[in-house]
């Protein structure tokens, strides 16, 4: 067994790993009070709306793969759609050539709340006030905030002292004229009032109605309202013009989170499940099905043909991604996984690096890409300029991590299993509603303004979104739930950590997740970024240090544009895991960053 920075956590009553130790920590709270996986997921994802609020907000949105001890797998999309004013039409008749980074022009319908609550109702156990009630307590009692938060609030305090409709989140974020700071209790009393409020106003004997009733005083209640209220606000956004958003009365009324299958792929006696191609999930199994069909023809991992092998096909499954995923067409799942495509698909790839956007023609079909993404500026794909506040912050082009999403899993003594990825709705994406506590979202960025594309934008149809977290079977059994935030490098380093957990020896009789999770890790840009200004890199790879000097001479020598980042600076993945033949659960967390944790016992 290789040295790890932690150990894989290994036991029979109940796992959870998440992107914030008190997440975590919530979450084993309330499996010690008899909870199941999913009421601890609910209790963890209103807890990191507290603690990682440069990360996500209940505005945002959360896609979840959950798998009940016995069931089936199931996908539950919490990514509300395009309002019904969101039409390129309308945006285009702005003057705009992309949806803004920031702003209510950029809010989607908020779908995470609503998933959360599905969740709750359908699989749950508790009462919402017992999920909630780590969210409001430290809400309203203060937790001692991690760095990022402070240091996201920094780059945008110009924002928010100097633009009126901004101030309300400078009376959140910088009480007194100072960021959140580490070692200080940070407090967001008016978030919880908000939940105290709807607790109230839902308060019901039965829990199953109480839960309905919070569901619909978010739709056409009080926190239907103040959304209205915001989204009719004119609001400086990255276009560097105000501008009132879409949203209407109707639109929130209208929405439900809903369930659906998973997409599936078969893999060396695993299956691996993902969303469908409303988001990126899929372009993971691509990567998969790209591999050789007998993976120990691969090249031994941690080699420089290893990661350019993994690079290029990632280039191949991204391109495909961007010609035909989104919600906005049919997207041929099952041309774009066959093993005649991919063969294929496999064959284009060479000893050199790919510095094109080479998307395939699975059925034949004539690929459409979107006029700015075929638009070269001095070697990189540029559609606009970085704002304070814009887009969605991850792995910048130094290497350095800026965070970005979160993500938690959940295994509990039952076998229930659930793998969520709450993002959006961040403190810098749209100023704070005041009455609430926290802001709308900003996905619709990742729509294009041009029709007749998979994602263009369109009313009543989700934006192609990144967040992808996964699970994975063995003998049609969940075992595996995996995710990370990272926007476009999601399943980049989710597919890096998964071939690293299948092909590596097990530790102490099970998967080595912490050794898989601390392997150096990279990823390539050469493909239209998802989020504003939708940069592209072509050719680029940016790799952790400590992937070693050979290593990354070679990539050189293979025509890669290598950029060398911190040693720990690539992926924020977290996992857990279930032994079906004898009940042994497991559990690791990204020390990168420091803050991810997982618990159990």
């Amino acid at each position: 067994m290789e040295f790890t920075t932690r150990p894989t956590l290994q036991g029979t009553f109940g796992m959870v790993a998440s992107t914030h130790w008190l997440a975590s920590q919530s979450a084993m709270a309330v499996l010690e009070d008899g909870g199941n996986a999913y009421d601890a997921a609910v209790a963890a994802g209103f807890v990191l709306h507290v603690v990682e609020p440069h990360l996500n907000g209940p505005a945002g949105e959360v896609p979840i793969i959950l798998a009940p001890a016995g069931g089936h797998a199931r996908v539950l999309c919490g990514q509300g759609p395009a309002p019904a004013g969101a039409s390129v039409g309308h945006y285009r008749s702005l003057g705009l050539e992309l949806v803004p980074g920031t702003g209510p022009l950029a809010a989607a319908v908020p779908g995470a709340f609503d998933a959360w609550m599905l969740l709750l109702r359908d699989h749950g156990t508790k009462s919402l006030p017992q999920v909630l009630r780590y969210a409001i307590g430290y809400a309203d009692d203060g937790h001692a905030p991690v760095e990022r938060i402070g240091a996201t609030v920094d780059t945008v305090r110009p924002l928010f002292e100097n633009e009126p409709e901004w101030a309300s989140s400078a009376d959140v974020y910088l009480p007194g004229g100072r960021s959140p700071r580490p070692g200080e209790l940070f407090r967001n009393p008016a978030l919880a009032a908000t939940w105290r409020r709807l607790l109230a106003e839902a308060a019901h004997a039965d829990r199953e109605t109480e839960i309905e009733n919070a569901r619909e005083i978010w739709r056409t209640g009080f926190i239907a309202e103040a959304l209205l209220r915001q989204s009719a606000r004119p609001t400086l956004d990255t276009s560097g013009e105000r501008h009132p958003g879409t949203l209407t009365a109707a639109d929130l009324a209208a929405y439900r989170a809903s369930y659906e299958a998973p997409v599936t792929y078969d893999w060396n006696g695993w299956t691996l499940c993902k969303a469908g191609g409303w988001s990126q999930g899929p372009a993971f199994l691509q990567q998969l099905a790209l591999l050789p069909e007998d993976p120990r023809e691969l090249p031994e991992p941690g080699t420089a043909a290893y990661v350019h092998r993994l690079v290029e096909g990632c280039k191949l499954a991204m391109a495909d991604r961007e010609a035909w995923y989104g919600d906005a067409a049919e997207v041929p799942l099952d041309a774009l996984l066959s093993a005649a495509y991919n063969a294929e698909r496999r064959a284009l790839m060479g000893e050199r690096a790919s510095h094109e956007l080479r998307s395939g023609s699975p059925e034949g079909r004539t690929v459409r890409l979107a006029a700015a993404a075929a638009t070269v500026l001095d070697g990189e794909y540029a559609m606009g300029t970085p704002v304070a506040g814009a887009g969605e912050p991850t792995v910048a082009r130094d290497g350095h991590t800026r965070g970005d999403t979160c993500h938690l899993d959940v295994v509990d003594r039952w076998g229930n299993m659930v793998a969520a990825t709450p993002s959006g709705g961040w403190l810098h994406s749209n100023p704070v509603v005041p009455e609430l506590g926290f802001p709308l979202g900003t996905r619709l960025q990742m729509a294009w303004l041009e029709p007749g594309l998979p994602n263009s934008l369109t009313p009543g149809r989700r934006p192609r979104t990144t967040l992808t977290p996964s699970l994975a079977l063995r003998d049609g059994e969940a075992v595996l739930a995996f995710g990370t935030p990272g926007g476009d490098q999601q399943d980049q380093w989710q597919l890096h950590f998964f071939l690293a957990v299948a092909l590596r020896d097990r530790v102490r009789g099970g998967l080595d997740l912490q050794g898989a999770i601390d392997a150096p890790n990279w990823h390539t840009d050469a493909f239209p970024g998802s989020f504003f200004p939708r940069g592209m890199r072509p050719g680029s790879v940016t790799v952790e240090s400590r992937l070693g000097a050979e290593v990354i001479a070679g990539l050189r020598e293979r025509g890669h544009d290598v950029t060398v980042g911190e040693p720990w600076s690539e992926g924020r993945l977290c996992a857990v895991a279930r032994d079906p033949r004898t009940g042994v659960l497991s559990a690791a967390a990204n020390p990168r960053g420091m803050q991810g944790y997982a618990v159990g016992r």
